[in-house]
């Protein structure tokens, strides 16, 4: 699975220069997803209305704190290499690498 909140951040730093795709563009990466047979996950109201609940740890970037949280609220294990993500155990994530 990926979040739509994954797309929005790669498509806001594809715009600043400070990412680079080559041979897709970022509206591209939805339908390369559903071809691969990955879920993409929409933002749910609950979780965006309840997202005031996650603590301010060292974790600042707002795109990954909405990712965080919605892995807490649904019980999924996040995929990802940001060791900053491991703080947010003791909260409820579960988070692999």
């Amino acid at each position: 699975m990926v979040s739509v909140i994954t797309f929005w951040e790669i498509s806001l730093k594809y715009a600043l220069g400070k990412l680079e795709i080559i041979g897709l563009n970022p509206e591209d990466l939805p339908v390369a997803a559903h071809k691969t047979g990955i879920d993409i996950i929409q933002v749910e109201p609950g979780e965006a209305a309840s997202f005031h609940r996650l603590p301010r740890l060292g974790h600042k970037d707002p795109f990954d704190r909405l990712i965080i949280w919605q892995a807490i609220q649904r019980k999924l294990t996040l995929l990802s290499a940001d060791h900053r993500f491991q703080e947010y155990k003791e909260h409820g994530l579960s988070v692999l690498w």
